[in-house]
């Protein structure tokens, strides 16, 4: 089989937020050679642990509660052999391609870091899977983000022995024909590594990542239609005056305030309503779009700053430490971090989303608008963004149920043994669905902004924002009389997650700065 082309090398412990979002967008990747040495100590530590002959944790011991079970030397393979079978469990739909893949590229760098005591030919058979483009299926659901990812990981370790399923070009085959065709031998796993397979907070952290990569693009994406539905209202951007941030300190809030007074800059609509404008105050969702989407902002980028260190972190268990031919048991395992994390961008992709749909609201009512009612020149014949209104609510709705924090949920597992968990994976799984509402919002916007923008013709609006509406209207065309509007939210919905709503904008404040 032919392999992608390689675009980059991971250096362990690390590794760049853009590195593991080009790997989500489908890049491939391999280990920088200078990991290879430190992976083969590591390994070779284990052999040297072992020769004592003591009781060490998931190396020679049962696991969870049965770790007070000795296993003798003759069943160390059929040990780890076992744990991966029994402990792939997962249920529910396959989870995401490019989220699986990235869950592999951090499964990598994480056993490359000398810590997991893994064979060579272990991690390079994860890392040929990755760069070959074999992605094991595995089910969404089953982790509660403490022991590790376990039933996910479990599911990758599988196919690495040729158990399970695996994605090849969008095809579900079996582990053990996807290898063969791919020239690779299913694994026989050695002591400790299928432990080390199954131990870590992979899944979780891929799966938060993803959802903080497409909230990013969520955010630009809202700033954009935020600026045009301003226009549409004829709103002030006296609000977006770099003094009043200032003032405040925030960073997020002073550059999401200048984002918005570059989009409307030049702006002719602007210009009609400088002077003699009857109104004093616009409502909050114009107003204070630089609160909220700059607290987005800062909420956004502290939780990438917890997912990049726990990307570049090692959360298997037992550690070994090689230098005192150490294996060490602790918590690293345990995914609070991440929990926390994804929260956070639960809570931003929440309220980027309640806050367009206040702004859609607001332009369908011509009492606060000044806008035709609904936004359709013949109201009452016609119904115009009477019902797409009624559309944004009930994903709004529906993200309010789903930002509920994970975090704070906990039941214990393993007989009590492990009595505290994180709920990470299914609060980082949930925000892809979340984004998904919050874009479908956005697209709405982006329609009614233009519309509102089409009634104050023949003035324009920025530079920036007439490109964002003429590209709306290569799509989709000015809304005269009702038509079926389920193709129309869909074209907008396609503009707003492709990024070519953003693209069309020009530059705007993201995550990384």
């Amino acid at each position: 089989m032919e392999r992608p082309v390689t675009k980059l090398v991971l250096n362990p412990g690390d590794v760049p937020l853009a590195d593991w979002k080009a790997i989500y967008r489908g890049a491939s990747a391999r280990l920088a050679e200078n990991a290879w040495p430190v992976i083969a100590e590591s390994a070779a530590a284990v052999e040297r642990i072992l020769a004592k002959g003591e009781p060490v944790y998931g190396i020679n011991t049962g696991f969870g509660k049965l770790a007070s079970v000795r296993i003798g030397d003759a069943d160390l393979e059929t040990l780890q052999r076992n744990i991966v079978l029994s402990h792939a469990a997962g249920v529910g739909e396959p989870s995401p391609v490019p989220v699986i893949r990235l869950m592999m590229a951090l499964k990598l760098a994480s056993l490359a870091q000398g810590a997991s005591g893994v064979r060579v030919e272990t991690v390079r058979m994860l890392e040929e899977m990755l760069l070959q483009g074999l992605t094991p299926v595995i089910p969404c659901q089953g982790s509660v983000g403490a022991s590790g990812d376990l039933a996910p990981l479990a599911h990758m370790a599988a196919t690495m022995i040729g158990v399970g399923e695996i994605f090849v070009e969008g095809e579900r085959k079996p582990a053990s024909k996807a290898l063969k065709k791919a020239g690779l031998a299913p694994l026989t796993l050695g002591p400790k590594e299928g432990l080390a397979l199954l131990n870590g907070t992979q899944f979780s952290t891929a799966n938060a990542l993803a959802g903080l990569f497409e909230a990013e693009l969520l955010f630009q994406s809202a700033l954009v239609t935020g600026a045009l539905s301003t226009e549409a209202a004829k709103g002030s951007d006296t609000p977006f005056d770099p003094r009043i941030h200032a003032l405040r300190r925030h960073a997020g809030q002073i550059e999401t305030a200048a984002a918005l007074r570059g989009l409307m800059a030049t702006s002719e609509i602007r210009a009609s309503h400088l002077k003699a404008d009857e109104r004093v105050q616009d409502p909050y969702c114009l107003r204070c779009q630089p609160q909220v989407m700059g607290a987005a902002l800062d909420v956004l980028r502290q939780a990438a700053a917890t997912l990049g260190t726990e990307a570049n972190g090692v959360s298997d268990n037992p550690l070994i430490f090689p230098e005192a031919d150490e294996a060490l048991s602790g918590g690293n395992f345990h995914a609070e971090p991440v929990a926390f994390a994804a929260d956070m961008i639960a809570l931003a992709v929440c309220e980027i989303g309640s806050i367009a749909e206040r702004r859609i609201a607001m332009l369908v009512d011509p009492a606060l608008s000044g806008l035709p009612a609904f936004l359709t020149p013949k109201p009452g014949l016609n119904s115009g963004f009477m019902i797409p209104q009624v559309t944004a609510a009930a994903l709004v709705s529906e993200n309010k149920q789903k930002a509920y924090p994970a975090s704070v949920d906990s039941i214990p597992t393993s007989a009590n043994q492990e009595d505290h968990v994180s709920m990470a994976a299914h609060g980082a799984r949930r925000l892809l669905g979340m984004v998904e509402n919050a874009t479908a919002v956005l697209g709405i916007e982006l329609l009614a902004a233009a519309q509102g923008c089409d009634f104050h013709a023949p003035l324009r609006s920025s530079q920036a924002l007439e490109a964002v509406r003429t590209l709306t209207r290569s799509q989709v065309p000015h809304l005269d009389d009702d038509r079926h509007f389920h193709p129309d939210l869909e074209a907008a919905n396609a503009l707003v997650q492709s990024g070519a709503v953003i693209a069309a904008a020009g530059d705007l404040p993201g995550v990384s700065g």
